[in-house]
């Protein structure tokens, strides 16, 4: 990847410097250090994936250096709204966050993080994939990821859902396959990121729509949607996003 990266302006971050990171996930590595980062055990031998570990060891490399700008990888929707994933490094603490940014809000709405301090799950299966589907027409890669099947899996590590279907791990290993992993250690992988071969699965929280805001909210009490995005935002904001959510688009206001 180039370090002439595009600057990222995201007010909430006025202390950092982040860039866009969207040409650094141009491979199966990039794909695996960040699964891994985020759902994974990094102990993980990466050639057990298909990929090369200098390979793979530069990637993670560059993903948690202090030293440079934060990598932030985009995810434009419906909307107005795009998901950033921001790698947020510093010398003794390393962390994956997951927001959703709107430039009209002021503010920005917490999906959760992967780090020492873990928070989620911040997506429901639903909207996962209806946000990984929902390319906004006329926006260039400039801006973001326009392949679904990157969008989902940089979003997967916020996916938290008891209704998660059954054929979501065929869904998972397709978006791999797209992404550069071989058919096979996909398959694999994909089961081992959604643990549908675990004996001790955790039971995942439901998701459930509250009378007074239509975005809804999770019932995990580790995820930061325990109360609705961004809150405070106006109605016609929030009805906004829960559109965007489920794949649909709504004037803001």
């Amino acid at each position: 990847m180039s370090e002439t990266a595009r600057v990222v302006d995201v007010p909430e971050y006025l202390d950092a410097e982040l860039v866009a990171g969207e040409e650094f996930a141009d491979g199966p590595a990039f794909w695996l250090a960040h699964l891994l980062i985020t759902m994974g055990d990094l102990d993980a031998d990466p050639e057990a994936y298909g990929v090369t570990e200098s390979v793979f060891e530069t990637v993670m490399e560059r993903l948690g250096d202090a030293g440079l700008p934060w990598l932030t990888f985009r995810v434009p929707f419906g909307g107005g709204h795009t998901a950033l994933a921001i790698y947020v490094n510093f010398e003794d603490e390393s962390t994956v966050e997951f927001v959703v940014h709107q430039p009209d809000w002021g503010r920005l709405g917490h999906l959760g993080q992967c780090g020492p301090s873990s928070a989620g799950p911040g997506l429901s299966w639903q909207e996962l994939t209806a946000i990984a589907a929902a390319v906004p027409q006329g926006v260039s890669d400039a801006e973001g990821l326009l392949d679904p099947a990157q969008r989902l899996l940089l979003l997967l590590p916020m996916l938290g859902d008891a209704a998660t279907p059954d054929d979501a791990v065929d869904v998972v290993a397709q978006a791999l396959v797209r992404c550069g992993m071989i058919d096979d250690v996909a398959a694999r992988f994909a089961r081992e990121l959604l643990e549908t071969d675990a004996d001790d699965r955790p039971v995942a929280p439901s998701w459930i729509v509250a009378e007074d805001n239509p975005v809804p909210i999770c019932t995990s009490r580790y995820s930061p949607r325990q109360v609705p995005i961004a809150l405070g935002i106006s109605r016609t904001q929030a009805q906004a996003l829960a559109d965007a959510l489920r794949g649909e688009t709504t004037a803001t206001a």
